[in-house]
Parts: C-alpha cells; sequence; structure tokens
C-alpha cells in the first residue's frame, strides 16, 4: 500500500479488513431511489484509502442501499460494505431476518454483505434469537460478519455470548460517539469493546456538524435543527470548538479533522458521513497523524465542561 494512503486494520475479531475511517450514507438516495451523483463521493474515498462505507435498509428507506448497488458490482473487493437490519415490533421470527437480509442485497445489488449488524435491541425479540438468526445468516454465506448497534454493555455481552456459542467472533458495536456525546467512556462500553475485542464504531462523531466550527453562538437555525442549535448551546459549546480549532491550526487541520482524530486516538472507528467528493476528503485529512496526549488532555477537559 501507498505511504500516502492509510494503514488497514481488522475489524475486532473479524476476518474484515477496513480502513480506521468509513463513510456513512444516510444522507444518500433521493427519496426512496438511487442517486447515481455519488459516484465521484465513493472515487474520491476510494484514492484516499478509505474502503469502507456503512449503510442501512431504513436510511431512505432502502435509497441509500440503492444508491450504493448502482456501484458496489464494479468495485469488487475494493470496498467493505456494511448494512443493518432493524428489529421493527412486527418482526418476531428469525427468518425475518433473512427475508430482510436477502432484500439488502438485492438493493445493494451484492451475494454477501461484509458486515450485517443488528440496528438497535429493540424487544420484544430476545437479542440471543436474533443473535440466532444472524449465525444462520452467516452459516449461509450471505454475510461475512455480524455485529450490533447502540447495544449497552449487557447487551453488547449476551450478543457476544450467543454468538460464540457458533464460534463468530462479534466485530463490532455502532453507537454514538463524539467530544459531545462520550457515554460509551462512562458507562463501560468503550473498555468492555476493548476487553471482548469488539470494534467500538462512532457514528455522528463530528455531531452533526456541532464540531466543525461553522456554527458560531450567533447563528440563527431554523426548523428542527433549532432544537440542537440553540444559540445557548452554541454559546456553551464554544470554548471546546476553540480548542478545536486551535490545534488543528497547529496540525494544519480543520476541527473536524481535529475532533475524528480523537475518536480514533480513543480506540474507536469513526464513519462520519459524506454527502459529496469534498465530505470525503475532508474525512480522510483526519488518517496519517495522531493528537499527542496533551492536545487529547486539553480536549477531554473542554468536553467535560460542556458535558458535566
Amino acid at each position: 500500500m501507498s505511504e500516502h494512503l492509510p494503514e488497514r486494520i481488522k475489524l475486532g475479531g473479524s476476518n474484515l479488513i477496513v480502513s480506521p475511517l468509513g463513510i456513512g450514507t444516510n444522507s444518500w438516495g433521493i427519496g426512496r431511489q438511487a442517486d447515481p451523483g455519488v459516484g465521484s463521493t465513493i472515487d474520491a474515498a476510494l484514492d484516499l484509502g478509505v474502503n469502507w462505507f456503512d449503510t442501512a435498509e431504513v436510511y431512505g428507506l432502502g435509497g441509500s442501499e440503492r444508491t450504493l448497488g448502482l456501484f458496489l458490482p464494479g468495485l469488487g473487493e475494493k470496498v467493505v460494505v456494511t448494512t443493518k437490519f432493524f428489529p421493527m415490533p412486527w418482526r418476531l421470527r428469525k427468518s425475518d431476518l433473512i427475508r430482510a437480509l436477502q432484500a439488502s442485497l438485492e438493493r445493494l445489488m451484492i451475494s454477501r454483505v461484509d458486515l450485517y449488524l443488528i440496528h438497535f435491541p429493540a424487544p420484544p425479540v430476545a437479542i440471543g434469537s436474533w443473535m440466532e438468526a444472524m449465525a444462520e445468516a452467516y452459516n449461509a454465506s450471505l454475510v461475512r460478519a455480524v455485529g450490533v448497534s447502540n447495544f449497552n454493555p449487557e447487551q453488547t455481552r449476551r450478543a457476544h455470548a450467543t454468538l460464540a456459542k457458533f464460534n463468530i467472533p462479534l466485530a463490532c458495536n455502532q453507537v454514538e460517539y463524539n467530544l459531545l456525546k462520550r457515554g460509551v467512556e462512562r458507562n463501560g462500553l468503550l473498555q468492555e469493546c476493548r476487553d471482548l475485542n469488539v470494534a467500538l464504531v462512532a457514528y455522528h462523531p463530528i455531531a452533526s456538524g456541532l464540531l466543525t466550527g461553522k456554527y458560531s453562538p450567533g447563528f440563527k437555525a431554523a426548523g428542527p435543527r433549532s432544537r440542537y442549535l440553540s444559540s445557548s448551546y452554541l454559546h456553551r459549546i464554544a470554548p471546546l470548538i476553540r480548542r478545536l480549532q486551535e490545534i488543528g491550526q497547529a496540525h494544519g487541520k480543520s476541527p473536524s479533522q481535529v475532533a475524528l482524530n480523537w475518536v480514533l486516538c480513543k480506540g474507536a472507528l469513526p464513519i462520519p458521513g459524506a454527502k459529496n467528493a469534498h465530505h470525503a476528503v475532508e474525512n480522510a485529512g483526519a488518517l496519517g497523524w495522531r493528537l499527542d496526549e496533551g492536545e487529547i488532555s486539553t480536549l477531554d477537559q473542554a468536553s467535560d465542561m460542556v458535558n458535566r
């Protein structure tokens, strides 16, 4: 691999080899339909060594998977693809997972997905039952690896233990994690994943844009964004944003690249979204360098002031 490209790593105890940072595709698709315009985003990511794309059946109600499906047949093993099963309350049988997986494979236009996740640990079906269904999918060669999303430490242990009965590793747990959402450190999930050799994958690693520095305290948000972009909250996080900017200037990096690097330094794998090639290039700028311990501590302290 070129010295200019990031190292690839194993995803937890699985055999998947991924870039340390992936691309979230929650916003891909035109309604429920595919969007052919994201081809440049995929090309930009691959050119920079980012080979991992994360989607789900509920993203765009299938539009995100259909968008990836336009390009996957021509990419072969160049990419690693994650998609997810949403345990709707009317999905009660293991066969429901298999049918949902087959529908995802049709939209993705592939015969096997690299990584398949349970999107939420939602009742009424027990976690063990869904893991048994995952084992069936794995043994049928419909998936290469199995993971979960939004599971707490105890739920992660249960999922791991059930899969272990089938000699299948739990590859990852995908959860929200960033400088403004550090619950995984406080509830023990980050350490639990380390102990179990389960990769912790961080979605919303730049907090839906809050950590990019583009929202000043005087920003006036309209519509749904006003709930998390209030003037009072933007004032509250301003000291943290200043620390990101200062550290970024020292490295020649943007605040978002510093925020992503912080996630990497914590031992998690971020999957920021990318709506276009510029976003993919911006995200990849978080790779190939590392914050020092003092910088991490500075960001931790600024984050603690926000989250106290």
